[in-house]
């Protein structure tokens, strides 16, 4: 690019950026006068007479409800630090709600890594059945500690645990082992796989659940170790780190910013060798505290305030897993930040594992499933998913492969409700158990996942799960409305970071690891704010004596006020109005970052002169579907084959294309195939699935050349009667009553029996 046409660019980026800036600003400014106003409003508002409840009784009422409110508010932080003394006393023990037993303990590996397999005790009444699909749970390790996927009895253990299946779960401690990297952890968790394998070998291949960092962890082990594992499922996972929901209106994921401000992976290097070669996870979670300083400094303790006789035992059970700070090796966090955060490049061939063969997700032969939430502003349903239009060419390359992917998303619901919420837990993940009994027998193909729900009355909420196929193409468009042109900055925020990262170890590294020890890593740690506001605030603390007898008194002699008193309603207005103010903050903050962001690396971008995005250079595809590859080599080969083709292309031919798929119709599929196994070829899922797409392509581009060149694939006498036998098995089978095909089946079985009865009349 010439110096006009970067100049040029360059009033293009700093006019755009500027209107968008504007608009933030704007979006803001109004989103605060309106809370704002509501919380006057509801001030005011909620009392017919407000005089009358301000009399000097209420308000001594007030005084002492008000007082004791916050005695035993503060009692609930001295409570919460004392928790996290004894925590760290123990050693960090995962946070589950169930008991375990410890399967595997990687710290006695050939390569130790900090990683243990846990099975998990089913509680008292719930019945395991052996032979089901074993899941083995993958936690992040994004600073804090193990155990928020068996948080609580609403968990994505405890739903699991009630459908029959045993439990794994993978967790890890505190200190990492010398030497330790991402790879090694990999390799831990394929023998943790393979042992959990031997343990059940009667049953399904285990299903892999992995949670935000556990997610690409789960994706990792299963392109690496493709025979081994079952259907995957990830959990608002950042697999595609430069995507974000970059629009014209609010902005929403900040986060992704945060590499390039900072100057690329250097920072975390030099917090490592603070750390005398160990990196602090509590920087991570002060990362995730800055994203939403409304609820880090004050929603969440006013709440407690607000319900300071209810509220303790839900916030010390939160606290206690997020006041939990783990920690990496230097090599750890430098492989993720270099390769997933600013670099975006493991999926891109050039990270290899441990035996020099790069990470290829295509390589995976089972299901996934990707449940991300449009609330989300750490991982985005654009990172969660746009990996997929990165690593396959077109909807055809993925129906060719034999993969299916099944994408579900919920509208609203936090990063952390992702794992922590019990509705969620009750809903989509109770669901996904559900829907993971049958899913690999689902055609291959790209598909929305929707679950509906219906009031039952006194039997409750009753739950219906349906499966709409889609092209990639299509959710590409709808996930990425400026065709990822946002992405192409980060590309110089990668060229950068390499800079600095040299930059780093040649002049500064020498001179900090020589001023670091253990003994000033441990002071720094100690005395990291998220920490000292832990331990400072328990009864390590003298000055705080009087408090839980204070509380206890408190206890016995509350006057507590209704929520509804006008008094304690113009509290809640002030609490609304501090809130609106630190979320205009926040929006103030991001929309300048993002101003910031662009402003810089737009401009450098030109200079980098690459036509990639997200890391790598896709393959070509062709604009016409017919000569694409995967769709030539099917058309080439629509001759030949035998019976599992044939069964394969007449299950194409009778597809209902067009409308939902339930997943009462999967499992009627399921039970179809079981109780006619003998009659269908003997095939592996993933084997199956690759026929089943290659004919799928045959039927949607060559429809009428599928059909005639059928009793091609049946020329053996054998085949035709074998065909002919399951006919009629399942004409009389009691599974398909009440089932009836629809006019376009009906009129296509005829042309399928008629093009075969050609071939017998002939022979």
């Amino acid at each position: 690019m010439d110096l006009t046409k970067q100049l040029a660019q360059a009033r293009e980026v700093g006019t755009k950026t500027s209107l968008v800036l504007h608009r933030r600003l704007k979006h803001a400014q109004e989103a605060f006068r309106h809370r704002v106003q509501d919380a006057q409003d509801s001030g005011t508002a909620t009392s017919s007479s407000w005089n009358a409840g301000v009399d000097p009784m209420s308000c001594y009422a007030y005084a002492v409800d008000s007082v004791q409110r916050a005695i035993l508010f503060w009692d609930t932080l001295r409570q919460r630090g004392n928790n996290f003394v004894e925590h760290a006393a123990q050693g960090f023990k995962p946070v589950l709600h169930f008991d375990y037993e410890t399967v595997l303990d990687g710290r006695q590996f050939d390569r130790p890594v900090n990683y243990a397999l846990l099975k998990i005790t089913p509680p008292v009444g719930v019945i395991i059945d052996d032979s089901r699909r074993p899941y083995i749970i993958i936690d992040p390790r994004a600073g804090h500690g193990p155990g928020i996927g068996g948080f609580k009895d609403d968990s994505q253990v405890g739903v699991a645990l009630r459908a029959g299946h045993p439990v794994y779960f993978v967790m890890f401690f505190r200190e990492p082992e010398p030497g330790q990297t991402l790879l090694d952890v990999c390799e831990a968790e394929q023998q943790f796989i393979q042992t959990v394998r031997a343990l059940h070998p009667d049953s399904p291949k285990p299903a892999i659940v992995g949670n935000c960092q556990g997610g690409w962890a789960a994706m990792m082990l299963a392109a690496s170790n493709p025979e081994d594992t079952g259907p995957i499922v990830i959990n608002g996972a950042p697999m595609s780190y430069w995507s974000g929901a970059w629009s014209e209106g609010e902005g929403d994921n900040p986060m992704r910013y945060s590499g390039g401000l900072l100057g690329g992976t250097w920072l975390a290097s030099f917090a490592a060798d603070l750390g005398n070669g160990k990196f602090d996870g509590a920087w991570l979670v002060q990362n995730f505290e800055n994203l939403n300083p409304a609820n880090s400094y004050w929603d969440k303790y006013y709440n407690l305030y607000k319900k300071a006789d209810t509220e303790p035992p839900r916030f010390l059970e939160f606290e206690r897993w997020w006041g939990g700070y783990y920690l990496m090796n230097r090599e750890e966090i430098e492989w993720i930040t270099r390769n997933l955060f600013v670099g975006n490049k493991l999926w891109s061939g050039d990270v290899k594992g441990g035996g020099g063969k790069a990470f290829d997700l295509r390589d995976i032969k089972a299901p996934i499933l990707l449940f991300a939430s449009m609330g989300d502003n750490i991982t985005p349903p654009q990172q969660a998913f746009n990996w997929v239009v990165d690593v396959y060419g077109s909807t055809e390359e993925i129906k060719a492969r034999g993969q299916v992917i099944v994408g579900m998303m919920h509208q609203s619901i936090g990063h952390l409700g992702i794992f922590v919420s019990g509705k969620v837990a009750q809903k989509e993940h109770a669901q996904i158990v559900s829907v993971l009994k049958s899913i690999e027998l689902l055609p291959p193909g790209l598909y929305g996942m929707v679950i509906h729900e219906e009031d039952s009355g006194g039997d409750g909420i009753t739950y219906t799960v349906e499966f709409q196929e889609h092209s990639l193409e299509e959710i590409a468009g709808r996930l990425n409305r400026f065709e990822r042109v946002d992405e192409k900055p980060f590309e110089a925020v990668a060229a950068l970071s390499e800079i600095n990262q040299r930059a780093y170890e040649w002049f500064a590294r020498p001179f900090v690891q020589m001023m670091s020890n253990e003994m000033s890593a441990d002071v720094l740690r100690k005395f990291h704010p998220l920490r000292l506001q832990n331990w400072a605030f328990s009864d390590m603390n003298p000055w705080l004596a009087w408090l839980g007898p204070a509380a206890n008194a408190v206890r016995a002699n509350r006057r507590a006020l209704d929520s509804d008193h006008p008094l304690r309603q113009r509290e809640q207005a002030g609490a609304e109005i501090v809130s609106a103010t630190l979320d205009a903050y926040r929006a103030a903050r991001d929309a300048m970052m993002e101003a910031t962001f662009f402003g810089l690396y737009a401009n450098m971008s030109s200079f980098h002169g690459s036509d990639t995005v997200s890391g790598h250079t896709p393959a070509p595809v062709a604009s016409e579907p017919k000569e694409r590859p995967e769709v030539k080599l099917a058309l080439a080969s629509v001759d030949q084959g035998g019976y599992a083709e044939a069964i394969a292309r007449i299950a194409c031919l009778l597809k209902r294309r067009g409308e939902p798929l339930p997943l009462s119709r999967l499992e009627l599929h399921k039970e179809l195939v079981m109780e006619y196994a003998e009659f269908l070829p003997e095939l592996s899922p993933d084997v199956w699935r690759r026929i089943r797409g290659s004919q799928e392509l045959v039927v949607l581009h060559a429809s009428e050349h599928a059909l005639e060149t059928l009793p091609a694939l049946l020329h053996d006498r054998a085949d035709r009667a074998r065909l002919q036998a399951l006919a009629e098995k399942l004409r009389a089978s009691k599974l398909l009553l009440g089932v009836k095909p629809t006019a376009t089946q009906t009129a296509m079985l005829d042309r399928i029996r008629a093009v075969l009865a050609t071939v017998d009349d002939a022979q």
